[in-house]
C-alpha cells in the first residue's frame, strides 16, 4: 500500500522522495503537505520503550509545531494494524492521544527511499530518523540517532524554528540559536564589501563575523 521512487537517497535542498502510504489517518502523500513544513519521523518499532517516550514527546509538543504551520507523521515497518493498537495502548497507560499519522511501511519502500534503514543498526528496522521538509517540498534537514538513545524533540522544534527565522531573514544561526538571540550577518563576498563592513553599524567583530538583533 505504500509507493514511492528515488534513486539516489535524500539530499539536502533537493525536493524530498515522493511517498503514498497508507496511516493511521487514512492515505498520505508528500503532496497533501504542499504550503505546509513536514516533520517526518521514523521509529524502529511500536510497543517499544524508547519509542514510546518519543511518541509521547511529539504529541506533546504538536500544538507548538501546528503553530508554526508544522505536521507531523511518524512511520515504522510494523502493520497498520500494530499502529493502531500502540496508539491505543498509549492512550490507556499514558494519558496521551498521538494525533498525528503514522505510516505503515510492511514493504520498507519509504523508509529505504528516506535512507532511514541503516543496515549497520538493523536490517530490518528503521533507525531514529528525522526529516524536516519545507513547504515546497524540499528537503531541509536531516538528524539521525542510533536505535538506543532518544531523539530530542525540543532540538527538533529548535532547529525547525531556526530554519522558519533564517528564511524570512535572509540570515544564518549560531550555535544553539533560539528567538531572541542575535543572527548571523551574511559574509561579504567580495574585499571591498569587507572593508567597508565594520562601518554598517552591525555587531562586527571581525569582517567575516557579524551577528545583528531581529
Amino acid at each position: 500500500m505504500t509507493e514511492t521512487t528515488h534513486p539516489t537517497g535524500p539530499r539536502l535542498n533537493e525536493p524530498a522522495p515522493a511517498f503514498k502510504a497508507l496511516t493511521t489517518h487514512g492515505e498520505k502523500k508528500l503532496e497533501d503537505y504542499k504550503g505546509k513544513w513536514l516533520i517526518l519521523f521514523s521509529h524502529p518499532a511500536d510497543f517499544t520503550p524508547v519509542c514510546t517516550t518519543e511518541f509521547i514527546g511529539f504529541a506533546k509538543k504538536a500544538e507548538e509545531f501546528a503553530a508554526r504551520n508544522t505536521e507531523l507523521l511518524g512511520l515504522s515497518i510494523d502493520s497498520h494494524y500494530s499502529h493502531i493498537a500502540w496508539v491505543l495502548n498509549i492512550r490507556e497507560k499514558f494519558g496521551v492521544e498521538i494525533n498525528f499519522p503514522i505510516i505503515a511501511d510492511l514493504d520498507m519502500k519509504v523508509a529505504q527511499a528516506y535512507g532511514m534503514i541503516q543496515p549497520g543498526a538493523s536490517d530490518t528496522a528503521a533507525v531514529r530518523a528525522t526529516f524536516i521538509i519545507d513547504p515546497e517540498g524540499v528537503l531541509r534537514a536531516m538528524v539521525y540517532y542510533p536505535m538506543n538513545a532518544g531523539r530530542s524533540v525540543d532540538e527538533i522544534h529548535r532547529l525547525l524554528v531556526a530554519l522558519q527565522t533564517a528564511d524570512e531573514n535572509a540570515c544564518a544561526m549560531p550555535e544553539n540559536w533560539t528567538p531572541g538571540d542575535e543572527v548571523i550577518v551574511p559574509t561579504p563576498k567580495t574585499p571591498e564589501e569587507a572593508l567597508a563592513r565594520a562601518g554598517e553599524g552591525l555587531n562586527t567583530v571581525d569582517w567575516y563575523f557579524t551577528t545583528r538583533s531581529l
